[in-house]
């Protein structure tokens, strides 16, 4: 019942994707199927971002990237506002806190160690999980709890890759994300509004799932600080605070790790923290969301999509769960 909701929902003509990111994705594919696709996500972003003046940044590396799966046709969102309207308490809690001090973060040398249930335990240099494999754009729909989204074009690969390559014992039942904890780099870390480092976690058949990202760019850049530098993941169906910026450490374990929030607010923010517009925040609807950079501070509300439109591909996972308690 909850998986038709697409043709109810079908984007306005202002939510298309622009006519020339259309025109590079038709041309990527075609190469493709010649075996000459050599594009990379710059060129697709540059198409999505024709609008936004000035998008990306003076020097910025950019990240060679083939296109994934669109994931949705919906009109990206500018890079000023997914860089300048952030939640990353490590830098403070007001939205623009984090573009305003992350730049004290290092992010070079940078490694994240994998341990805990794993038969080849590593610790990976940026750069190694930079070679991984293939890196891909994919437009992803973001929805925060506090009811505002975005669309943005990330850049990375499947989580799962890196999970088969270090290859989960059979005790492994759950993933838990570690963000680096520098009071020296990230000033937020002077208030007690969490509780540090901020940890996340998914069950390993979320972490496994093709969607979620491990993540090393967006716009065809590397990470800005602000966004999760050098590297994050994302879980598109999930609400944002679940997807783990700047991570230093990911761990295989078999209990359900406690996460940062359920642990500041236990009634509040559930483990699961799937987007469900059916299950109310005890503060605030979760009915519908205000997509940031549209219309003005005017716009109108658009209806939240179960599982942020993502039930195609996700609702299999939870089969069977009452979604009201697992929230």
């Amino acid at each position: 019942m909850l998986l038709r909701t697409r043709s109810a929902h079908e984007p306005r003509p202002s939510e298309i994707t622009p006519k020339t990111l259309h025109q590079n994705r038709r041309a990527v594919l075609q190469a493709a199927v010649a075996g000459l696709a050599t594009w990379s996500a710059a060129g697709i972003a540059q198409g999505a971002a024709a609008d936004n003046a000035g998008a990306g940044r003076p020097g910025a590396t950019r990240l060679p990237a083939r296109p994934g799966a669109p994931s949705t046709i919906e009109r990206p969102t500018s890079y000023k506002d997914v860089t300048g309207y952030n939640n990353f308490y490590e830098f403070g809690t007001d939205k623009d806190d984090p573009a305003r001090y992350a730049g004290s973060l290092r992010v070079r040398p940078w490694t994240v160690t994998v341990e805990g249930e794993v038969a080849r335990a590593r610790v990976f240099d940026i750069d190694e999980l930079l070679k991984l494999a293939p890196l891909e754009e994919r437009v992803y729909r973001m929805r925060c709890v506090e009811g505002w989204s975005m669309v943005i074009p990330w850049v990375g690969y499947s989580l799962a890759e890196l999970i088969r390559r270090v290859e989960p014992t059979g005790n492994a039942k759950y993933v838990e994300f570690v963000t680096l904890a520098d009071a020296g780099q990230m000033p937020g870390l002077r208030s007690s509004v969490l509780a540090w480092p901020y940890v996340e976690g998914l069950r390993i058949d979320e972490a496994r799932h093709p969607l979620t990202l491990l993540t090393l760019g967006l716009y065809g850049e590397v990470l800005p600080k602000q966004n999760g530098a050098p590297v994050r993941i994302v879980v598109p169906w999930k609400y944002g605070f679940k997807s783990g910026k700047s991570l230093v450490k990911i761990r295989f374990v078999e209990k359900q790790p406690q996460t940062s929030w359920q642990r500041a607010a236990p009634q509040e923010y559930g483990f699961y923290s799937n987007v469900n517009p059916q299950v109310s925040h005890p503060r605030w609807s979760q009915a519908s969301e205000r997509r940031i950079g549209e219309d003005g501070l005017l716009q109108r509300k658009r209806p939240t999509l179960m599982f942020n439109g993502y039930a195609e591909q996700v609702a299999s996972l939870y089969a069977g769960m009452d979604l009201r308690q697992a929230y």
